[in-house]
């Protein structure tokens, strides 16, 4: 395992790790603010591809977290990110909201419902039966199948919506086709959102507080792992997988004493 002294640059989760329901968590504030002041290269992760990076970091403002936007690096990014570097200046159909919309139109792409070289499944408060048919029948025809993240269900106040990972779901088993999922737990979301700090994986580290997404992809992309305690995981689901993190702390806090 490696010395916590050899890390150069940060990649952190946000929910469960920063913030707990729009409150922020303790040392969260105080650890951005050190990594802010001393240039530290560093990034705020998300599955969720609703958001644009500009509506995260006001979010984040308001529950008392100064994130930059730069600093913020979305599913929905690391997807367009994705489809660019295969066919640039290509073409897609989206299911999503704009978070997803506006990073593909950021690397040139182009929305169509015309024969395009991806369909796009991302998060959205309001999934439409006509888009999702629309889908399926793009599919079928030759368009590529990406989703910006796996999760199955998301959160609300009156409890579990289907979330990305549930509707693709839906148009696998309609026309036969896996996605190309490109978020948490694909190591590919870390190794994209390294490009764009500059960072390597040899002197990065990935704070999580998921061991399905965070720390399996964070080992998978050779980052070195912590496992925080304040969100997702604890003590009993840990022992549950065959692998572990470098560290298990009981919150962000303890990174600054150190």
């Amino acid at each position: 395992m490696r010395d916590r002294s050899e890390i150069t640059s940060w990649l952190t989760d946000m929910d469960g790790v920063l913030v707990h329901e729009n409150t922020p968590l303790p040392g969260a504030a105080d650890l951005i603010r050190r990594w802010t002041e001393t240039d530290t290269p560093f990034l705020v992760l998300t599955n969720n591809s609703i958001f644009t990076p500009r509506d995260l970091a006001a979010r984040l403002r308001a529950s008392g977290l100064n994130v930059p936007e730069d600093r913020i690096w979305t599913s929905a990014l690391a997807t367009a990110d994705f489809c660019a570097s295969q066919i640039p200046g290509g073409s897609a159909f989206v299911i999503g909201e704009s978070g997803m919309t506006n990073a593909l139109h950021e690397v040139g792409f182009i929305l169509t419902e015309t024969a395009p070289d991806y369909v796009v499944v991302g998060e959205t408060r309001n999934y439409s039966f006509e888009a999702i048919t629309r889908a399926i029948r793009l599919i079928n025809a030759g368009s590529r199948f990406i989703a910006t993240n796996p999760d199955a269900t998301g959160p609300s106040a009156d409890g579990v919506l289907p979330a990305t990972g549930a509707v693709s779901a839906l148009i696998s088993k309609a026309t036969g086709k896996e996605p190309y999922v490109v978020g948490k737990p694909n190591p590919m979301m870390f190794r994209s959102a390294m490009n764009r700090i500059g960072a390597h994986s040899e002197s990065t580290a990935m704070i999580g507080d998921r061991m399905d997404t965070d720390i399996v992809a964070g080992i998978e992309a050779g980052l070195h792992t912590i496992l925080v305690l304040t969100g997702i995981a604890d003590q009993t689901e840990i022992e549950r997988y065959p692998f572990r993190p470098d560290e298990i702390l009981t919150g962000v806090h303890e990174l600054l004493d150190s």
